[in-house]
Order: C-alpha cells, then structure tokens, then sequence
C-alpha cells in the first residue's frame, strides 16, 4: 500500500496516514469560487475574442487572436473538469477508496491537473515569442505568421503538453492522491525514486523555462516599444506604446507572482528528496496562487484593452487635475499601429522620404 508501483493501489498510500487537515467548508468554498470565477471570466473572453476576431480580419491581428482563443479556451476547460472533480471529491466526503478502486479517477485528475498548469504556461510564451516578432520583425510576422502556422503552433504546444501529462501513465506509475485528499498530483511525499524525482523537476523546469521565455521576448519586445517611441515623432503609435507595456508589466508581474511558489514548492521537494519541509498547508496555498492565474489570464490579455486604458487616463487625469490630450490617438488599431511605427524604425529611407510619405498618401 506505501511503496507499491500497482496502478490499483499506488494512489493510496498517502490514505493511510495523512497529516494534513483542511476545513471542508472553507476549502469547498475556495473551490466553488475559483470555478465560478474562472468559468465566467474565460467565458467573457471567449466573446470578446470572437467579436473582436470578426472585426479584425488582419494576419497581424489573427495569429494573436488565435492564440489568445486557445489560452482562455485552455483556461476554462481547465476550470470546468479541475472544477468539477475538485468538487465531486469533496460532495464524496474524500472517501477515495469508495469512489476511485481502480484509481482511474486519481490518474485522470492527476493528468488533467499537470496538462491545464503547464498548457497555459506554454501558450503564453508562445504568445510573447509572436509579439516580439510582431514588433522586432513586422515584415516576417506580416508575411509568414499566417493563420494556419499559429493553428499548428497550438496544436504542437496542446500535444507536447499532454504527452508530458501521460509520462507518468506510460511508465506505470500512477498519479497520487495528496495529503488534503482534495486532488491528485505526482508523488509529493516520501519522495525517494529518482522517477518521481524527476516527474516534480520536469514540470517545475518546464514551468520556469516558459516563465523565462515570457520574460525575455516580453523584454525584448518592450525595450524595441520604448525605442522606437523615442526615435519616432509620429504621435499615432503612442497609444500602442502605453497599452503594450501595461500588459507586458500586467503579464509578467501576474505569471510569475502566481506560478513561482507552486513551481518552486514542486522543485524543493523534488531536489531534497524524502527530507523536504513542505507541508500540506504550504502546497495548497501555492495550488491557490497558481490557479488564479487561469482566472487573471483573461483580464490581462484580453479585458485589458485600450477602451479600458482609455477611460482609465481620462478618470486618472481628471483626479490629478492633468488636461487630456490628443485622445484621437486611441481611434487607430493597436496592432496596425505597432507595425506602421515599427516598420518606418527599421526602414533604410531617409527622414526626408519618411515626410514625404504622408504627403503622397494623402494625395491619394
């Protein structure tokens, strides 16, 4: 029953001598507002997201678009089957042995849990890797990030993710119920197999390496923003400039702040072995913090527009008493702008033809 690799019976061991006690009324209840929460906010910007997909018809606009559908899409199945098994177990009282003999509910829930944590990670650097080259290279994004290469992205990201998520099933050993008995994970204590080692370093190496990359292209892409507002006069781009970096501060800030002590917990006890100190309190708290980035993602990514902004600056001006200026700016497409403004900072043309430019188009 405690060290046995049985798919029938390995999910149990921790059953037998638990030392963590959660209030169920508390943690049912923290349960049921993270569905709701997270449910209803993806759905928001699930129409969001197709409204704005029939609007913008652009392949700048598309490829972010997309991939910003499979992130909340993710977020929300994620919600509505973690959710709901979350739920089941505790309306069972956690009596595992009753409802789970074959631990199929165990594997699948485990399954699910490392899928919906590090498919959302994956997707969101993808998404910082498109923007940097939205911005850095508009020509390249503009001509080959078509529609049907961020479809195969995705598929790619979805696959590598479930295969990472059945490792543990295709090497027979099954996924175990933790110590709350609230959910099921990999093995989180008595960690003495290099296996299982090696299951908790994977996910949390996975985990800070698309941190990692979210950083840098969010950098990258934030760094080339601020150059180009400073090399360029034209005020059109400015409107993209503010947005942009609010929600590359509001990713960054939000990703890390809510995956860094679940990431690290898995990390800690997969390096120190069978001696880790971390205690059942300790990794719900971080399951917590990881789960409400699922319920930000959609507020960031897509809620977080220029109308928001916009209405923002008007009420933060009017406050501070600071006159509002030039807010035709906002009018123009964000995306479009980008590419305009980045586009002329990396053309070879003279300043001179660059103020002929508007001349002639509007001869036309």
């Amino acid at each position: 029953m405690n060290g046995s690799k049985s798919p029938g019976l390995a999910g149990f061991g921790v059953l037998k001598n638990t030392t963590c006690h959660t209030e169920k009324k508390i943690s049912v209840f923290f349960s049921i507002i993270f569905m709701t929460v997270g449910i209803l906010s993806n759905s928001l910007a699930i129409v969001i997201l197709m409204k704005a997909y029939q609007r913008f018809r652009q392949k700048s606009k598309a490829s972010f678009l997309l991939l910003a559908s499979g992130l909340v899409v993710t977020d929300l199945f994620g919600h509505l089957i973690n959710g709901a098994i979350a739920v089941f177990v505790y309306a069972s009282d956690k009596d595992w042995i009753r409802f789970n003999q074959s631990n199929i509910l165990c594997s699948v829930f485990g399954i699910c849990m490392v899928f919906f944590g590090l498919c959302p990670l994956f997707l969101g650097s993808v998404m910082a890797v498109e923007r940097c080259i939205g911005v850095t290279k508009p020509i390249f994004h503009s001509t080959k990030m078509t529609s049907r290469h961020v479809k195969m992205m995705l598929t790619m990201v979805c696959l590598f993710a479930v295969l990472i998520a059945l490792l543990p099933i295709l090497r027979f050993r099954a996924y175990q119920i933790q110590a709350s008995r609230t959910w099921c994970f990999y093995k989180t204590e008595h960690v003495e197999d290099w296996e299982d080692r090696f299951y908790l370093l994977l996910f949390s190496c996975l985990g800070f390496l698309a941190l990692a990359i979210s950083f840098l292209c969010n950098a990258v892409t934030g760094i080339t923003l601020l150059r180009v507002k400073f090399k360029s006069q034209q005020r059109q781009g400015r409107s993209h400039h503010f947005e942009m970096i609010i929600q590359l501060l509001a990713i960054m800030c939000v990703s890390c702040i809510c995956w860094s002590p679940f990431l690290v917990t898995m990390a800690r006890i997969g390096i120190n072995e069978g001696r880790s100190k971390e205690t059942c309190e300790t990794i719900l708290f971080a399951l917590r913090m990881a789960t409400w980035n699922q319920i930000l993602d959609p507020w960031v990514y897509i809620l977080l527009r220029k109308a928001v902004l916009k209405n923002l600056y008007k009420i933060t001006s009017g406050c501070c008493g600071v006159h509002v200026i030039n807010l035709h700016m906002w009018e123009l497409s964000s995306i479009k702008n980008s590419l305009k403004v980045a586009a002329i900072s990396e053309s070879p043309v003279s300043s001179k033809q660059i103020n002929q430019q508007p001349l002639s188009s509007m001869g036309q």
